[in-house]
């Protein structure tokens, strides 16, 4: 789900994209080369720096790896992306649940959004962690970062599209000047994070960004590093714009297993205030020691992907029959406890841009037997390929059941996320792979979560070996012309349209969209939001 352009990028550095990963909920992570940084065993550096009062530490949990890339023009990590929102600014940057932009490094949003040139002025006085003061060259210099066609990044794919060049006016001055009227651009500019030149420029600076190094110009500067044990940030005096930081210090604890996660927010002895990624399971036992949890439904999805040069999985009609045949419902019942929903789209309900799909996969076993005689396809046999994220476990059975129910022998391969991940940078062969997904970390936006999914160049495309196909050829060209579209209501209507061809090839298709639950202590926090993505975000809460 990713139209990232890292297929032309060295196996490691790819990966680096995929660990601790958000976007697809997965919860392991490769080994880290932070040379600079201690490690340790998980949560052995969770002090914090202690303190009382208004000045204690707040203890927070993420239920995902912190040893994922950090560079904001790469990254996918749950962790990170959480971290670096308080620790870099764009020019814009959005609420974490409605996602409309407010000024951020720039001092305004510009007032025609349709324009094809943005000017923005940047914020008199801001600097860096460093104490340099950000100028219009920083800029420049990000975004020429991500424009760059010989320097493959995530964020490529959210700006090549529609972005021409982003030139200096004079120190405080920036214009961004576009290709076409974008307004859904101004929302994406948070994904553009101002790091320092004179930092990242030198030799072997954007490999720290990866490993770990964070300079930015936000409420938080990061204060210490350990990877799969713990990032502690504290407040940034120097500090001057409209999220002020609220708590002296934090500490966030990397906790990917989910007892000792939950554990860690549980009781009277708590070590932590907030932990994202709960468990159905515990919710009731929380919420009775006195826990607010709280749910997000957004795009976090099961998907199926299918590997169409391995037959029979190049034939249409297999992938319908193994989707017909899958109890939705049960997992739902069953798996999930009820917090999701059958996926009905690509795009969960709550999207503005959803409708209904023509192609909808109610159970119906009898169909998929039926697809499949259709075929020719008889005794066949499935590995899936599954990541160990704790809740993608869960559903397993339920497909296996589905499966076997329609003559389907299946057995179940979860492994680390590293481990699946691995054998297709390096194009092992497979018939298909369970995961989670969830780009709205990225954004709302239909255009852009579906070019994270689908595109010509697209690592997840790579992965189906799906792109050559002529269906997949036109579908691209019907998405890069419902992204000139600047009539909103014909925009919405070509992605709708073009929504039905990915639901009826269902190459790389959810399953159940479900939701993401929080927790966090309402006698210690206030101002929290619980966010329909992976993280958590703390810039408007405070202490009680």
């Amino acid at each position: 789900m990713r139209d990232d352009v890292t297929r032309d990028l060295p196996a490691p550095r790819r990966r680096s994209l995929l660990k601790g990963a958000g976007a697809l909920g997965l919860a392991a992570a490769l080994p880290s080369t932070l040379a600079a940084c201690s490690g340790g065993p998980q949560s052995t550096n969770d002090t914090g720096g202690g303190g009382s009062g208004k000045d204690r530490t707040l203890t927070a949990v993420i239920g995902y790896g912190n040893d994922g890339s950090w560079d904001p023009t790469q990254t996918a990590s749950a962790f990170s992306m959480a971290a670096n929102n308080h620790v870099y600014e764009g020019l814009l940057d959005t609420d974490p649940i409605t996602r409309v932009p407010y000024p951020a490094l720039g001092t305004g949003v510009p007032a025609d959004p349709g324009a094809t040139t943005w000017r923005f002025s940047l914020r008199r006085g801001a600097v860096f962690h460093d104490g340099e003061p950000v100028t219009a060259d920083d800029v420049v210099f990000v975004f020429d970062r991500i424009l760059d066609p010989k320097t493959p990044t995530l964020a490529k794919g959210f700006f090549e599209s529609w972005l021409e060049g982003v030139r200096k006016v004079d120190d405080r001055t920036v214009e961004l000047v576009l290709k076409f009227p974008f307004p859904d651009g101004l929302s994406r500019l948070t994904l553009a994070k101002i790091m320092p030149r004179h930092v990242f420029s030198r030799p072997g600076g954007w490999d720290k960004a990866i490993t770990g190094l964070a300079v930015g110009s936000g409420p938080y500067r990061q204060s210490a590093h350990h990877p799969k044990s713990n990032t502690a940030f504290e407040a940034f005096a120097a500090y001057n714009g409209p999220r002020p930081a609220a708590f002296k210090r934090m500490n966030w604890l990397t906790i990917v297993d989910a007892a000792p996660r939950v554990a860690k927010i549980s009781g009277s002895d708590a070590g932590a205030q907030i932990a994202d990624n709960i468990p159905y399971a515990n919710i009731a036992r929380l919420r009775q020691g006195g826990l607010t949890v709280s749910g997000g439904a957004g795009m976090n999805n099961l998907f199926l992907m299918f590997n169409t040069a391995h037959k029979p999985f190049d034939d249409v009609r297999v992938r319908q029959a193994l989707h017909y045949a899958i109890d939705r419902q049960k997992m739902v019942r069953v798996a999930l406890r009820g917090h999701g929903k059958p996926a009905s789209s690509f795009l969960d309900e709550g999207n503005p841009a959803y409708r209904r799909a023509k192609t909808v996969y109610d159970h119906d076993p009898e169909r998929a037997k039926a697809l499949l005689r259709a075929a020719g396809v008889s005794g066949l046999k499935i590995n899936i390929l599954a990541v160990n994220v704790s809740w993608i476990v869960d559903c397993l059975p339920t497909i296996k059941s589905s499966w076997d129910a329609v003559g389907v022998e299946t057995t179940l391969a979860p492994q680390e996320t590293t481990a699946v991940f691995t054998k297709m940078d390096q194009k092992q062969d497979y018939q298909v792979v369970a995961a989670a997904s969830n780009p709205n970390q990225f954004g709302l936006d239909a255009d852009l979560i579906m070019h994270y999914n689908y595109g010509p160049r697209n690592l997840w495309m790579g992965y189906t070996r799906w792109a050559g196909n002529p269906v997949a050829k036109q579908l691209f060209a019907d998405m890069d012309r419902a992204t000139r579209e600047s009539d909103p209501a014909k925009k919405k209507a070509l992605v709708q349209d073009y929504l039905d061809v990915v639901a009826e090839q269902a190459v790389l298709y959810p399953v159940v969209h479900n939701e993401l639950m929080t927790a966090w202590d309402p006698r210690k926090l206030t101002g929290i939001r619980a966010q329909p993505y992976p993280g958590i975000n703390v810039l408007r809460a405070a202490w009680v």
